[in-house]
C-alpha cells in the first residue's frame, strides 16, 4: 500500500498533521516510537501544568485568609499530585487515539527510519522502515521533536541528577534543590518546588533569567520569586557537580552549593540537526516536510501544531489546486512562563527592538488598574508594557501577572493582524476583566 502522507513523530506537530491530513481525505500513516502526544504531552507541558496548578492550589489554601476564608493546616501529597498528572496524561493520550482513529490515521508504534527518497529532487516514493516493515508514501512529514541538553560539566556523568523526566516522576520533595539553567522549565520547576517547601537555588549562565523574555518583566519576576525564598545566582557558571554538591563560579571567584538533589535544565535540542526549511516548512526535497522542534527555529508545542497546519495545507494545496491558507508566519509567537504570578510575551521585545534599531515608544500600566486583578489578587503585583512603533503599530506586548497566559492572546491576535494601538483600543473589552488592562495601557 501506498500512503498520500507518511508522518515520523507523534507530539503537537505529527498529531496535527496527522489529523488534518486524514480528516482531508488524505490515506495516512503515523509513526510514533514512544508515546502519542510526544514529549510535550507526556513529559513537558502538560505534566509540568498539572504539577503547578496543584502547587497553585496548595498555596491558595495556605494564604486563603486574606480572602477570608479559612483553611487550618493545608497539606498535600505529592504522590497523590503525581498520580494525578499521570490521570491527566492517560486521559490526554487517549483523546488523541480517538482524534487519529476518527480521521482514519493509521498509527504505528516503533521506530521509524526513511530509508529512500533523501535525494533534494527525487519525485520517486519515500520508503519508510519500522519494526522490519516498509512502508511506502508520496509525502512525508518528520516531526521528530527535540532532547534534552546534557552539557559537559565535569562530575555530571558520575551523578544522579534530574532532567524534567525524573522530577516529574519524582513522590518527595527533596529538601534542597540546585536547578542548573534559568530558563522556562527550570524557572517553573523552581515555582513548584519552592511551593512545596525545598530549599531551591537556580544557577543561570547570562545576567538575567528566562532569556528571550522581556527583561524588565522578567527581573520583577526574579525579584518576586526571591521574595518566596527562591535564590538566585546570575552571570554564573557550573564548574563541577558531585553528589551532594554544585561547584560554581562568578567573576573569578569559586564556591560550593549543597544540593540533595540536581536539577538539569539547560534547554533542549533537536533530535535531528541541518534541517533547514521554507516558508511553508518543505525541506530541500519538495516531497519531505518538516516541523516542529525538529526545525530548531521556535522549541513551542504551539508553533509546531501551526507550522503542521501550514505543512498540510501547502500539500493539500499541491494535489487539489488552490490556497488553503498561506505561509507560515512567526510574528506572534507567543511566549508563557506558568508561575505564579505567570509571565507572556508576544512579538517584539525592547532588546530585540534596540538590536534592530527600530524606533519604538513604551506603554505601560500597574495590573493593578484593572479592578478584577484587584479583586482576585490580593495584594498582587503586576505590569502590562506595549510596544508601539512610530507609525502607531503594536509591536510587541508583555504581561506580569495571573492570567497573563489567556491574556496573550488578544495581544498576539492584534499583532499578527498588524493592528494599531488606535484600532486595538477602539475594540470593546467586557467589565469587569483582567483583560481590560490592555485597553488601559493603550
Amino acid at each position: 500500500m501506498t500512503y498520500d502522507l507518511a508522518i515520523i513523530g507523534g507530539g503537537p506537530a505529527g498529531y496535527t498533521a496527522a489529523e488534518l491530513a486524514g480528516k482531508n481525505g488524505l490515506k495516512t500513516v503515523l509513526f510514533e516510537k514512544n508515546a502519542l502526544g510526544g514529549v510535550c504531552l507526556n513529559e513537558g507541558c502538560i505534566p509540568t501544568k498539572t504539577l503547578l496548578y496543584s502547587a497553585k492550589v496548595y498555596n491558595m489554601a495556605k494564604t486563603s485568609d486574606k480572602y477570608g476564608v479559612s483553611c487550618e493546616n493545608p497539606t498535600f501529597d505529592l504522590s497523590k499530585i503525581i498520580a494525578r498528572k499521570n490521570k491527566v496524561v492517560r486521559k490526554l493520550v487517549a483523546g488523541i487515539r480517538g482524534k487519529m482513529a476518527e480521521a482514519g490515521v493509521e498509527v504505528v508504534t516503533g521506530e521509524a527510519i526513511q530509508v529512500r527518497g533523501e535525494e533534494k529532487t527525487v519525485q520517486d516514493k519515500i520508503e519508510i522502515v519500522c519494526n522490519g516493515q516498509t512502508y511506502t508514501a508520496k509525502k512525508l512529514i518528520l516531526c521528530t521533536g527535540s532532547e534534552t541538553a546534557i552539557p559537559p560539566i565535569p562530575g555530571l556523568k558520575d551523578t544522579l541528577f534530574w532532567t524534567s523526566r525524573e522530577a516529574l516522576e519524582n513522590k518527595d520533595v527533596p529538601e534542597s534543590l540546585v536547578i542548573i539553567g534559568g530558563g522556562v522549565i527550570g524557572i517553573e520547576f523552581a515555582t513548584f518546588f519552592n511551593t512545596l517547601g525545598a530549599k531551591v537555588t537556580v544557577v543561570e549562565m547570562t545576567d538575567e533569567i528566562l532569556g528571550g523574555m522581556d527583561k524588565e518583566l522578567s527581573a520583577l519576576l526574579r525579584a518576586e520569586l526571591t521574595k518566596k525564598g527562591i535564590e538566585f545566582h546570575l552571570s554564573t557558571k557550573v564548574v563541577a557537580v558531585s553528589e551532594n554538591l554544585v561547584a560554581i563560579e562568578k567573576d573569578g571567584e569559586k564556591q560550593s552549593i549543597p544540593a540533595a538533589q540536581i536539577l538539569l535544565s539547560v534547554g533542549r535540542r533537536p533530535t535531528l540537526s541541518g534541517v533547514k526549511v521554507n516558508e511553508y516548512m518543505q525541506t530541500e526535497n519538495p516531497n519531505i516536510y518538516a516541523c516542529g522542534d525538529v526545525t530548531g527555529f521556535s522549541l513551542l508545542a504551539h508553533t509546531a501544531v501551526r507550522e503542521a497546519e501550514v505543512a498540510v495545507n501547502q500539500i493539500l494545496s499541491s494535489s487539489c489546486g488552490g490556497d488553503r491558507g498561506g505561509a507560515m508566519s512567526y510574528k506572534a509567537i507567543p511566549g508563557v512562563v506558568y508561575t505564579n504570578p505567570e509571565l507572556a510575551g508576544v512579538g517584539k521585545t525592547e532588546e530585540s527592538l534596540k538590536k534592530e534599531g527600530v524606533a519604538y515608544s513604551v506603554k505601560q500600566l500597574s495590573m493593578a488598574y484593572a479592578g478584577r486583578f484587584v479583586a482576585e489578587n490580593e495584594q498582587g503585583s503586576g505590569i502590562c508594557k506595549i510596544l508601539e512603533g512610530a507609525d502607531g503599530a503594536i509591536l510587541g506586548v508583555h504581561l506580569l501577572g495571573n492570567p497573563a497566559s489567556e491574556l496573550i492572546v488578544i495581544a498576539g491576535i492584534a499583532i499578527e493582524r498588524g493592528m494599531t494601538v488606535d484600532q486595538l483600543k477602539a475594540i470593546v473589552f467586557p467589565h469587569p476583566t483582567v483583560g481590560e488592562i490592555i485597553k488601559e495601557t493603550l
